[in-house]
């Protein structure tokens, strides 16, 4: 259905338009008619048409004002020109008011159904686009929240690399490095700090999870996490590794506010706690700060930074460093261990050069923790004795150029045993796989037989194989095969069908296949041109 509107003073004018237009496309066209230009601009406003055929010159204001006019509140409608007055100034201005052509009078009709057909075809184009526009909206609708869940899952059960979470921050417009963890919590009742029928109100959620977001959205600008249990886990990025005092204060006033809402809604009763800002990659450590101040208080909304319920550090005290190094001990990254190491000491030196024991004790401590670390992920033997003459070395050295170098040492000792401990694990399963290949490959044998043997799922083992031989397990086990192949074609006089059976395959021409497929020969042919 098009809504065409004919703009004319002369009523055999519209009237034939009209004529020519229903003749043509009858019930396609819904057609309304005005004869000034005031009652064009009101027409308009109340018929929206989707075509309008303009005369310039109409009594009162005239077509060229009456577009301007109409174009204000309605962007999509395709203006036609019709004028009896060849005026250039005329058309030029109608052409910037986005006028699809200008006619002279007397129009024919062939004319005037040419140029409805172009406008309709224009109308058509935009109808389509917006339809499109509507669906990427309504998919969006349905695929962000899932992009957002998947992001918050991941951090939360640190189930990631790092390249996980950089196509989450980019598909989802994220810059921040760093962010802090809400968590939403709901029952039907708040008896001190417990939330009753924990399980029905979850269900109740989880039914109007799209309202409760919709709602959130106005209070808390973050991303928000499925229904888990009774809570609902929000992240919010934000650019600064620290929270000021008004921003914070904001948060918990929004936040009360949000509860409230939420509560003469749904008839439950809401509470949100929240943890300090870090590094995304710690928001798991920030969602169980918010989850430990909501069990430690009965206000519906708690800021841990505001009920402090973990280690407080000094002003300048590098957490974020000492965070990043034992990272990348307990991942057994040597190198980034070393680096970060090398930049906590030199910290310690530039703001406690003149107290000798703490920097020792500090090295000692990040010595033994790192250890620690290394002993829990290396499956390393712990001996009591082991570091007996830790402390005697460290009170022997006398300058801090000894002290750091030992240091460093240790550190490095212990990211490199995590690192040779996961590398030893690696090869030993497939040092362990290739032997039971080597003495099986003439059976029957598959990649999950073999995953089997070393207890490691197959798509793992597959994937570890190619890392440490270089080929997948299939090539690895064809290649045994016709090498065993070559040596029964050279040196005994057995059937092709008994060789074949006798290397692992049951079906003799499939051997013959893969056997020219890797030598470039057929068995045939190798035992009778190979010495």
């Amino acid at each position: 259905m098009y809504k065409i509107m004919l703009a004319d003073d002369e009523g055999i004018v519209i009237d034939s338009l009209k004529f020519i237009i229903e003749k043509e496309f009858g019930s396609k066209c819904e057609i309304r008619t005005a004869k000034t230009g005031r009652q064009v601009i009101e027409l308009a406003e109340e018929f929206l048409p989707d075509i309008a055929f303009m005369d310039i010159q109409m009594p009162g204001i005239n077509g060229i004002e009456a577009m301007r006019e109409i174009r204000k509140t309605n962007s999509h409608v395709v203006f036609i020109v019709m004028t009896a007055y060849d005026k250039f100034d005329y058309a030029k201005e109608a052409i910037s008011l986005g006028v699809l052509d200008y006619l002279n009078k007397p129009v024919s009709k062939d004319a005037i159904l040419d140029i409805l057909s172009k406008a309709m075809n224009i109308i058509d184009g935009e109808r389509t686009k917006r339809s499109d526009d509507l669906k990427v909206k309504e998919k969006l609708e349905t695929v962000v929240p899932i992009i957002e869940n998947g992001l918050i899952q991941d951090l939360l059960f640190k189930e990631f690399f790092k390249e996980d979470i950089d196509n989450y921050k980019s598909l989802l417009g994220i810059e921040a490095e760093y962010g802090y963890m809400a968590c939403m919590v709901f029952g039907r009742e708040l008896v001190g700090n417990y939330m009753t029928s924990a399980v029905a109100a979850s269900i109740q959620a989880q039914t109007a999870y799209r309202e409760i977001h919709t709602i959130t959205e106005d209070y808390i600008k973050g991303i928000m996490g499925a229904v888990m249990s009774n809570k609902i886990p929000i992240l919010i990025p934000s650019d600064s590794p620290t929270l000021s005092y008004n921003d914070r204060n904001d948060m918990v006033q929004n936040a009360r506010a949000l509860c409230r809402k939420l509560a003469d809604r749904f008839d439950m009763d809401f509470r949100v706690g929240f943890g300090s800002v870090k590094p995304l990659d710690k928001m798991a450590e920030s969602y169980q700060e918010a989850n430990t101040i909501l069990v430690q208080t009965t206000n519906h909304v708690a800021h841990i930074d505001d009920m402090p319920m973990t280690v407080q550090y000094e002003e300048n005290y590098p957490k974020d460093l000492e965070n990043r190094l034992f990272a990348e001990i307990e991942l057994g990254n040597t190198k980034e261990a070393v680096t970060l190491a090398q930049a906590f000491f030199d910290w310690m030196l530039d703001n406690y050069a003149n107290d000798n024991d703490s920097v020792r004790l500090k090295a000692l401590e990040f010595v033994l923790w790192a250890e620690h670390v290394a002993y829990e992920k290396a499956g390393r033997l712990y001996e009591f004795k082991s570091r007996a003459n830790y402390l005697s070395e460290l009170m022997s050295l006398a300058d801090f150029t000894s002290m750091k170098s030992w240091f460093i040492e240790k550190i490095q000792n212990a990211a490199a045993s995590v690192s040779s401990r996961q590398e030893k694990q690696s090869m030993s399963a497939v040092n362990k796989a290739k032997q039971y290949i080597d003495e099986n490959y003439m059976k029957e044998l598959t990649l999950d037989d073999v995953s089997r043997v070393v207890n490691i799922s197959s798509y793992y083992f597959s994937k570890l194989f190619k890392e440490e031989t270089g080929e997948n397990f299939i090539d690895y086990l064809t290649k045994l095969r016709i090498d065993s192949a070559k040596e029964l074609l050279k040196n005994t006089n057995k059937s092709m069908k008994e060789i074949s059976a006798e290397v692992g395959y049951s079906d003799p021409n499939y051997f013959s296949r893969n056997f020219k497929k890797y030598t470039g020969k057929t068995p045939t042919e190798y035992a009778k041109n190979e010495p």
